[in-house]
């Protein structure tokens, strides 16, 4: 296929995540405040869209609590530096199950909740952009399932619309790009989606370029799509999702170092990602271009 290389790429800078990477680098925040810091200090550096989960600020431990996701938002909102905010809706489908031998009843770690439930701070923050995990796939830990039934997307899905919040569709496989299509086709999504392909999370899409490049074929010319790799492939896959004709995502979510042995931030992974992007010839854009290009209105919390 001919080269379609974007010229104009936006940055997603995922700021925290909801994995245990907490004590692994000092520069993973906690609090809402420390979140909202590096957001704001990510979008300095160039990043349009900040993608943002909470946790527990003592532990670290990943949260769904509708207070600190309010914190984080409003800190951002105050702040002097415009951003588009895009806050996960991942969480809240979450089963561990006992093991091979008695998967039930599930154990420590499950987190089971309703549409509503897992929407509310959707619906209380009012992003931008929220995401919307477009299927349901075992994860690198030997009894631990990401759960998201077509009900529960359908659901959510249209919840999202409902409120004026672009969903963000998480693609980890083709899979889910085939639902997702569904979701456009049934009109609970709009036809110009926004998709991230998400490369490299075990047991998704293996990160290797013949499995990505299936990820972009699959994706509607009318969609906006964007793509991350994990780790070590984090800088790559910002050549290559910007080579492919897609956006790019890098943060401390998918990835804590800058180099070999040297811990990064989040401003650090945006600005080299900025450099690449550059030096290969496209122009990264701004919030309010994000906004123009794919229909977004920035709006207050509620009150």
């Amino acid at each position: 296929m001919p080269l379609a290389m974007n010229r104009d790429v936006f940055i997603t800078a995922a700021i925290t995540g909801s994995g245990s990477t907490q004590d692994r680098s000092p520069h993973v925040p906690r609090s809402p405040e420390q979140i909202a810091n590096s957001a704001i200090d990510a979008a300095k550096a160039g990043a349009a869209v900040v993608h943002c989960h909470v946790r527990d600020p003592e532990s670290g431990v990943p949260s769904r609590k509708l207070e600190l996701y309010r914190e984080v938002t409003d800190r951002i909102r105050a702040s002097d530096v415009d951003v588009v905010l895009n806050l996960t809706a991942g969480m809240g489908g979450d089963i561990v199950f006992g093991g091979v031998e008695s998967p039930l009843p599930t154990v420590a770690g499950t987190d089971m909740v309703g549409a509503t439930e897992r929407v509310a701070h959707v619906a209380e923050c009012l992003p931008e952009i929220c995401t919307l995990d477009c299927g349901t796939m075992n994860f690198a830990e030997a009894d631990y399932v990401m759960t998201n039934t077509p009900g529960m997307l359908r659901a959510m899905g249209q919840m999202m619309t409902d409120l004026g919040v672009k969903p963000e569709i998480e693609a980890f496989d083709t899979g889910h790009l085939w639902f997702a299509k569904q979701l456009v086709a049934e009109g609970i999504l709009e036809p110009n989606a926004l998709v991230q392909l998400c490369m490299g999370v075990p047991w998704g899409a293996p990160d290797d370029l013949n499995t990505f490049m299936a990820m972009v074929n699959n994706v509607p010319d009318e969609w906006t799509f964007s793509a991350f790799g994990l780790g070590r492939s984090q800088m790559p896959y910002v050549a290559a999702s910007v080579l492919a004709g897609g956006n790019v995502r890098v943060g401390l979510e998918d990835n804590l170092m800058l180099d070999k042995g040297v811990l990064a931030t989040n401003a650090q992974l945006v600005e080299r990602a900025h450099g690449i992007i550059e030096n290969l010839g496209a122009r990264v854009i701004g919030p309010a271009e994000v906004r123009e290009k794919l229909g977004l209105v920035k709006r207050a919390p509620k009150g």
